[in-house]
């Protein structure tokens, strides 16, 4: 699995990210989205979704933040302290998910899917461990020249994810009711899917 470059690890875990994230990302990616009470985030980067998400969403009881990367799980570990119990941060490889099928009733990916490169054997694992009926919510950036100009710019490894393949994926893992839009922000795109 691919890790983010430095400068954009570095983005990840400043102030002004994550006020932004909460602030204008995380109200448009889950809307009134059902969610919890048991949640996955695949690539927590510093935890500033999942803290968010935990903040305006009381019914989720548990959220289990993941990142390949342990710098990442250890400021995502500090950023969720606040929330006990509720929350925990793990390194896992979104590609090999330790938890056992039908885990979760939402998965959630923050602005991650390319940089996994291997992103269909991530949603397929994220089907496998969402139970019957749960939910996959995110976000992530479209293939364009503008995205792909950053990321040689930052020099990450990335496989950027047009939306329409993205939509034919979820459908041909089973995911159904599969929403991809646009999310009116720097050219991203949101999706939804109910396994």
């Amino acid at each position: 699995m691919a890790r983010m470059s430095d400068l954009e690890s570095v983005f990840c875990r400043t102030a002004p990210w994550r006020r932004f994230a909460r602030r204008h990302v995380l109200p448009r990616v889950l809307s009134d989205d059902p969610i919890g009470p048991d949640v996955l985030e695949i690539g927590c980067g510093s935890g500033a979704m999942a803290a968010a998400v935990l903040t305006s969403r009381p019914e989720v009881s548990t959220l289990v933040a993941t990142d390949v990367d342990p710098a990442m799980v250890h400021l995502a570990s500090r950023t969720l302290t606040p929330h006990g119990d509720r929350a925990r941060a793990q390194q896992v490889d979104a590609s090999t998910l330790p938890f056992a099928d039908a885990t979760f009733d939402t998965a959630a990916s923050w602005l991650m899917l390319h940089h996994t490169i291997a992103w269909e054997a991530v949603l397929a694992e994220t089907f496998r461990v969402i139970r019957p009926g749960g939910r996959l919510v995110g976000y992530d950036l479209p293939d364009s020249t503008r995205t792909r100009f950053i990321h040689a710019v930052t020099r990450s490894t990335v496989r950027m994810i047009p939306a329409d393949d993205l939509a034919r994926e979820l459908h041909r893992i089973g995911f159904s009711v599969v929403e991809v839009e646009p999310l009116g922000l720097l050219g991203a795109y949101r999706f939804a899917a109910v396994r």
